[in-house]
This record gives structure tokens, C-alpha cells and sequence, in this order.
């Protein structure tokens, strides 16, 4: 008699609360290690097509570095809605000013392109400082992505 496949349930799933660290990462390499926990990648029970509910806490956005010239080259765009109201800002205008907008847009992109994605993208919760409101999740804290 063959075992069967386990298919993960929503209702039973526990989500588990992360906290990491963004600072001195490579962006990069670092959102791939958030996008990974949030996706529940993680878990021996991982099921493709089920919110794991795992939950992410990224404290220091505004440390994240990239390499070579990506603070002055590269750009993020946005379109206002009206004729010709495309706007772009630089990386390091960007983390002077929304630094927590650099890591929610990067793993946006890296999520499903859908309502499961867009459920897996509200677990993220990024902040620019030490502190973050969660304490009373008691979040597990993850070592540095390098």
C-alpha cells in the first residue's frame, strides 16, 4: 500500500514570526533569504499552492547596500495615471527618503503574480530602525543571509 501525498491545510498551519536583519546585506542575496521564508520554502510540509503563514520582519532597510554602481544607476519607476506622468527616482534618493520601498518592491517581484502572492506579501513587514512593533509575537531571529 502506497503512502499518501500530504497537502498542507490552510486552518492547520502555524506561521511561524521572523526577524532579519538588513544590515550591511546585498540586496539581492537578501531578499531572495526573505522571499524564501515568506514563500514557507523552508518548511519539510512546504505546499506549492497554500499561504504557509510564515511571517517576516526586515529591521534596518535603510542599511541595505548593492554593488557596483547600482546606488546612482539603477532606477524605480512609477506612473502617476495622467499623460506623460512616468516618474523614476535613484536607488540612493530612494533609501534616503522610503528605504523600506527598496525591500517591499524587491519582494514583490520575487512573489507569485497573484492573490496568493498578494496574500504571502502582506505577511512582510519592514521597518528602517533597530525596533519594530512585533515584540509580542516573540520572533524568531534568523542569522545574516552571506
Amino acid at each position: 500500500m502506497a503512502t499518501k501525498t500530504y497537502y498542507a491545510n490552510p486552518h492547520t498551519i502555524q506561521g511561524q514570526w521572523y526577524v532579519m536583519d538588513a544590515k550591511d546585506q546585498v540586496l539581492g542575496r537578501f531578499i531572495t533569504k526573505v522571499a524564501t521564508y515568506l514563500m514557507g520554502k523552508h518548511r519539510p510540509e512546504f505546499t506549492p499552492a497554500v499561504n504557509m503563514g510564515d511571517r517576516v520582519i526586515v529591521i534596518n532597510a535603510d542599511k541595505i547596500r548593492v554593488t557596483g554602481n547600482k546606488t546612482t544607476d539603477k532606477r524605480y519607476y512609477r506612473h502617476t495615471g495622467y499623460p506623460g506622468g512616468i516618474k523614476d527616482v535613484t536607488f540612493d534618493k530612494l533609501q534616503a527618503t522610503h528605504p523600506e520601498r527598496i525591500i517591499e518592491l524587491a519582494v514583490k517581484g520575487m512573489l507569485s503574480k497573484n492573490s496568493l502572492g498578494r496574500d504571502r506579501y502582506r505577511n512582510l513587514h519592514v521597518y528602517k530602525g533597530e525596533t519594530h512593533p512585533h515584540a509580542a509575537q516573540q520572533p524568531e531571529v534568523l542569522a545574516s543571509a552571506e
